[in-house]
């Protein structure tokens, strides 16, 4: 499906938005409610959940040599952003990304977010784009808690002729100051 990532990222367009307290470094988000076409895949994200915590049961009985070989076969980088430990994706925010005046819906740019209003530590935000054939279309909401972002969005997105409704609550946290090799958004490689 060639807009999920353009629907991913749209999820994430709250999350490098100029607000003083947004801090810049390594963040990591999870997806609490993900529902497309009427279909919540919740439960898939439960299933991943358990399937990371045996993994790291696994992991845990490896000696070091064989974590380390693990780790570097799991690590593959997408879009600048990474799984963390924890199971959440991670991703880098430059201090230039968390000065923007909007928020970061696609690593290309081609996607800009309009309609960008705030108050206080709330954003909304609307998307009408079309990037790499893939008409999107939709809503969001972040909301700034401190070392957190909540997020929502509700987008349609328009593929081959194809429509697709996609809501999504997901939930960022500030991990720390140094992204170490997490690649910013804008510096990922083209999958």
């Amino acid at each position: 499906m060639r807009w999920l990532p353009i629907f991913f990222l749209a999820t994430l367009a709250g999350t490098a938005a100029a607000e003083p307290a947004m801090k810049p470094g390594l963040w990591e988000m999870r997806i609490s409610k993900n529902v497309v076409d009427g279909q919540d895949s919740s439960a898939q994200s439960a299933q991943m959940d358990g399937l990371n915590e045996k993994m790291k049961e696994q992991m845990a009985r490896m000696s070091p040599e064989q974590r380390a070989q693990m780790g570097a076969m799991m690590s593959q980088r997408v879009m600048g952003m990474a799984m963390g430990g924890g199971g959440g994706i991670q991703m880098c925010i430059t201090p230039e990304m968390s000065k923007r005046d909007v928020p970061v819906a696609d690593k290309d740019g081609a996607c800009q977010p309009v309609n960008v209003h705030r108050s206080g530590n709330r954003m909304t935000y609307e998307l009408n784009c079309v990037s790499r054939g893939v008409k999107t279309t939709g809503t969001g909401e972040s909301t700034l808690r401190g070392d957190s972002v909540a997020n929502r969005s509700d987008t349609t997105v328009v593929d081959n002729g194809e429509t697709h409704r996609i809501q999504t609550e997901s939930e960022m946290r500030f991990v720390k100051a140094d992204c170490g090799d997490v690649k910013p958004l804008g510096t990922a490689k083209q999958p």
